[in-house]
């Protein structure tokens, strides 16, 4: 799940990435997840998600600018990557596989 709102005193949206378990590879013993996107320079370790034992899910709050089109994708266990189905859109990666993408109005 993500969930963005707009915050006027720092004129950024916050965003909230929520994601479920059940929703990550099955079978896996997931210690990590990170977010990995334009954002961050797609860097794998720069923005990790915190499990969330009472939700079952692994959540992080980021800070982006308005008018952005944002793309990312989940990493797991720093070589899983995933997508979230709740995105807005998804673009094709350079790597074959599609990108999620958040669109941030101004």
């Amino acid at each position: 799940m993500i969930r963005k709102a707009y915050v006027k005193s720092r004129k950024m949206w916050r965003v909230d990435f929520e994601v479920p378990a059940e929703e990550l590879p099955q079978g896996m013993d997931v210690k990590s997840v990170h977010i990995a996107g334009t954002f961050n320079g797609w860097d794998k370790r720069a923005t990790p998600m915190q499990y969330n034992r009472r939700r079952k899910a692994w959540t992080a709050r980021l800070y982006l600018a308005p008018g952005e089109e944002v793309q990312f994708r989940y990493v797991v266990n720093g070589e899983h990557w995933c997508n979230d189905w709740h995105a807005d859109d998804y673009v094709p990666g350079e790597y074959g596989e599609d990108n999620c993408v958040i669109r941030l109005p101004m």
